[in-house]
């Protein structure tokens, strides 16, 4: 395809990033419309499986499809992905029951897994990698540009319409772009000398879903030391060594384990991971201090946060169009994880009398670092693997910055979760507000429910919760909230640093990579040892 006209190419990365808007509104608009479907189907002990599922398909699905894509060529499973995507949309409209709608969530993140592969992929088939770096760009912003557009649709079709029209608004869009990639992308022809490692996928499957599940599940479907983690851990693990195994013998493998004896494939990956880690972690717990801490509702921690979003969606346009004109990447790679590690380190710095302009500015210092990043990585990753391997090496970089986030999202909320209690064990351990009350039962049930963080994270429940406490009382339980949100706040900052240096890592292992000159030619075999 690199031998298409500009004009040509233009329009059918206009066609692809139609495609990734499609799927990422979808996936950025449910969260907003959630609390009113859980109210009308019930089922709110199931209602992080509707993220869950979501994630554990398409991040397998993902993977798969990458070396499946070398094979028969990125079109028909672009296609494919929007018609399972579209599929899965019109069906979870229909749901009637949660567990309806979770299995429908399930057959959208088959198709999402499909598009987002291939169409990171399909940059690489058009452009080497000098120019892909502001297509690359411009790819990530959407899924910003969806993080903006999505929840604001969302709640609006929930405010005047119908919930369901949630999954249903944008089936037109996906029918579009389908009939624009189906006549603008040409087919490519298949490599009849690969076979599909369908045992390695299997084992794959096996490994990703169920380390997702444990670290998406763990602390919340169940406890962390129980026989179901201790299951879906030995499952995993296992599961790796098999995979490894089959890999060091396959003619053909899904993930190439060659790949990984390429050091700047290996230390982008890594660092990938620990992006992952700190995106995640700072778009989840950010909005935890938003709320719960600086008392701000749902809708004005959303404005707060979209400085960041936009600033993310500006810097990774810029830096992909810095990195093709001048054809160099780490120090820009350097810059982004610096932006990163400031905007994370200053989070941890908050205190709960911030003020909102200090949370802006740290939003939009970590959104520029993140942005930046984002497509530096994927082509970095890209320029060490020889164009066979372009769709495995791409989904390698999906893969490793999901994986992170969801390991990053776990492990933050269980320390969270201890810091927190252990916050608040040492207030209310004292007695000293149990003893203004006398130790009455009624009391001490009051001074139990304030101190869980939950109820400060919605300050509308919050308020009605104070107007029915007894005027007696009311002063002592106003001490309890301002030392509960400080008990949240040193959680959610301490949360922020650890992310810190987590980071830090990332930024260290940096200077271990070489820097590959950007290729300016295609069909190159290239670096990758295999």
């Amino acid at each position: 395809m690199e031998t298409l006209h500009n004009k040509k190419k233009t329009a059918i990365m206009l066609s692809i990033m139609a495609a990734l808007l499609f799927s990422s509104l979808n996936q950025t608009i449910v969260g907003t419309v959630l609390p009113k479907i859980i109210s009308e189907l019930g089922g709110i002990n199931y209602f992080s499986w509707v993220f869950t599922i979501f994630m554990l398909t398409s991040s397998i699905t993902g993977v798969l499809v990458g070396k499946l894509s070398d094979i028969y060529g990125r079109k028909p499973f672009i296609l494919a992905g929007l018609i399972i995507f579209m599929t899965g949309s019109l069906l979870a409209g229909t749901s009637s029951t949660m567990i309806q709608l979770i299995i429908y969530r399930g057959v959208q993140g088959l198709g999402a897994g499909m598009i987002i592969s291939t169409a990171f992929s399909s940059v690489a088939d058009l452009y080497p990698p000098r120019e892909r770096g502001k297509w690359q760009g411009l790819l990530g912003s959407v899924f910003g540009l969806s993080s903006i557009l999505g929840p604001t649709i969302g709640g609006w079709i929930v405010d005047y319409s119908d919930w369901h029209w949630v999954f249903w608004i944008f089936i037109p869009f996906g029918v579009l772009a389908f009939f624009l990639i189906f006549f603008m992308m040409p087919s490519s022809q298949k490599k009849s000398s690969e076979k599909i490692d369908y045992l390695g996928s299997l084992f794959l499957a096996i490994t990703l879903g169920s380390l997702l599940s444990l670290f998406s599940l763990g602390g919340k479907s169940f406890e962390w030391v129980s026989v179901y983690s201790l299951f879906l851990f030995i499952l995993s693990i296992g599961a790796l060594i098999i995979f490894v195994y089959i890999e060091g013998r396959a003619k053909s493998p899904v993930l190439p384990l060659c790949l990984f004896k390429t050091k700047e494939f290996t230390l982008a990956n890594i660092i990938n991971f620990t992006v992952g880690v700190a995106m995640f972690g700072s778009i989840m717990y950010t909005p935890f201090f938003i709320q719960g801490v600086q008392g701000a509702s749902a809708t004005s921690s959303g404005i707060i946060m979209m400085p960041m979003t936009l600033s993310l969606v500006a810097a990774s346009a810029i830096s992909g169009q810095v990195m093709s004109k001048t054809g160099k990447y780490k120090s820009l790679l350097i810059l982004g994880l610096f932006f990163i590690l400031l905007g994370v380190y200053f989070k941890s710095t908050l205190k709960p009398d911030s003020s909102v302009t200090l949370v802006v500015i740290y939003n939009i210092i970590t959104g520029i670092g993140l942005g930046s990043v984002f497509p530096i990585l994927l082509i970095s990753v890209q320029n060490t693997a020889s164009d066979k391997l372009t769709g495995v090496a791409t989904s390698s970089v999906q893969m490793f910055r999901q994986i992170g986030g969801t390991i990053g999202v776990a492990i933050f909320g269980t320390l969270l979760t201890t810091r927190m209690e252990n916050e608040m064990g040492s207030v209310v351990g004292k007695k000293l507000l149990l003893k203004k009350f006398n130790e009455s039962d009624e009391s001490a049930l009051i001074v139990s429910k304030v101190s869980n963080p939950q109820i400060l994270l919605n300050q509308e429940k919050l308020d009605a919760f104070i107007s029915t406490i007894p005027p007696n009382i009311k002063p002592a339980i106003d001490e309890l909230i301002v030392l509960s949100k400080l008990a949240l706040s040193n959680s959610i900052t301490y949360v922020f640093l650890i992310c810190t240096l987590i980071v830090a890592i990332s930024l260290v292992l940096v200077f271990f990579i070489k820097e590959i000159p950007l290729r300016t030619n295609m069909n190159i075999e290239g670096n990758d040892k295999c």
